[in-house]
């Protein structure tokens, strides 16, 4: 943990760093369940440049990343550090919305079940059932026509337009995608959605009656969620911190 801001590290030192977390959102979100085998993209612009991200090689279990895997590919397809395959599908998704999405510093794509359900949906939408879901809500934002697989860097100029200024985005018939300015808020806002869908599939699960919170609490609420700071960092900040030092006593290797 560093107390200086990026700004005042070698830029090295904050690539690094970067790659770690990277690595370690990958570890925990096989440890989570987010993953689906050896697809799904998670991917973080290359600190110091701006035209280029980092990009695990095609073919590794999320259990199996570490921070020296990461390769730094251009948003033109130029393959500027690192040895492997580029998947065509994150690249032709997660380029466009590193270059063209100013919030999207961290793009996480997952097929994770609970919130994949809700895409299944012909309404997917969170409702506004509960705490979690009102912020989560606030942040979403919904692309309703699937167009098939990604074979051309038109489909993430499209889906990045979808996402707009949100930091959620639903994918009708497809899954999911968080983009954050960090590695840490990435991940947090992926852990909170699937949660928030999985409460949600629950409760219509049960087949009764949905108790939808009334509109003042929903506007109160939004209001006060959005803007929940402890001390001088986000709590996206802790909550990535503490799930670091879990991961630190189980898979210490991510570091590597």
């Amino acid at each position: 943990m560093y107390d200086e801001t990026p700004e005042e590290r070698p830029i090295a030192e904050v690539q690094w760093q970067t790659r770690v977390d990277l690595a370690a959102a990958h570890r925990l979100a096989a440890m989570e369940g987010f993953s689906e085998g050896i697809f799904n993209h998670l991917t973080c612009r290359v600190p110091g440049h701006d035209d280029r991200y980092y990009q695990m090689p095609f073919g590794l279990h999320w259990s199996e990343v570490t921070a020296g895997c990461f390769m730094e590919i251009g948003y033109d397809g130029t393959q500027h550090a690192g040895t492997g395959i580029i998947e065509q599908s994150c690249f032709l998704i997660h380029g466009p919305m590193h270059k063209l999405a100013s919030q999207a510093g961290a793009v996480f794509h997952t097929h994770m079940p609970f919130a994949s359900a809700l895409t299944r949906l012909e309404n997917p939408e969170i409702l506004p059932i509960g705490q979690m879901e009102l912020l989560i809500a606030n942040l979403t934002a919904y692309d309703y026509n699937y167009d098939g697989p990604a074979f051309s860097d038109s489909e993430g100029e499209r889906l990045t337009a979808a996402l707009g200024d949100k930091k959620i985005l639903m994918m009708s018939n497809h899954g999911v995608v968080t983009a954050a300015p960090t590695v840490a808020e990435a991940y947090n806002l992926l852990y909170y959605l699937e949660r928030v869908a999985q409460v949600q599939v629950y409760a219509m699960w049960t087949g009764r009656p949905l108790k939808t919170l009334p509109p003042t609490i929903i506007d109160q609420s939004k209001a006060r969620l959005g803007s929940r700071r402890y001390g001088d960092k986000d709590h996206s900040y802790w909550h990535f911190e503490a799930m670091k030092r879990v991961l630190d006593r189980k898979e210490p290797d991510y570091k590597t």
